[in-house]
């Protein structure tokens, strides 16, 4: 299943357990459980009209214990606001771990959902991200705005 989106057609991999991806364009591999896929199509359509700011979906994500971790947390940053990843690892608790934090999310297998693209350098500077950089200040700008308008 694909969902057209601002910031391109994105593709979603769900298992009866849950979404296990989130595919930028041109990623092959979409497909799953139907109504898994249909559910986080209906939120992602949710989030760019604006009228969802947190998702409610259940995840079969597959990684480390610590990437695993690193990658919930992120859903933990409120919307329409960013943290840079060396505050994100000190949340962690690992305050030395910034550079694995970011190592991690740039293997977020469901991004958007587990916003990674709230995660900046530390200088405010926007940094890696698997949709680029102009996804990325696409996916920030959105939800600055949204955040203004219906707070």
């Amino acid at each position: 299943m694909h969902v057209d989106t601002p910031v391109g057609r994105l593709g979603l991999v769900a298992s009866e357990g849950g979404l296990r991806r989130v595919l930028w364009a041109g990623e092959p591999g979409a497909g799953g459980n139907e109504a898994m896929l249909a559910a986080a199509a209906a939120q992602l359509r949710e989030y760019f009209d604006g009228s969802r700011r947190a998702f409610d979906l259940p995840l079969d994500l597959e990684g480390t214990p610590f990437q695993r971790r690193a990658w919930l947390a992120l859903a933990e940053i409120p919307y329409g606001e960013t943290r840079s990843y060396g505050e994100q690892a000190r949340r962690l608790g690992m305050p030395r771990a910034a550079r694995a934090v970011g190592a991690a999310n740039g293997a977020n297998p469901v991004p958007i959902v587990l916003p990674c693209h709230r995660l900046v350098g530390a200088d405010g500077s926007l940094t890696g991200f698997g949709g680029g950089l102009e996804a990325k200040r696409r996916l920030l700008e959105f939800e600055t705005h949204h955040s203004r308008r219906h707070p």
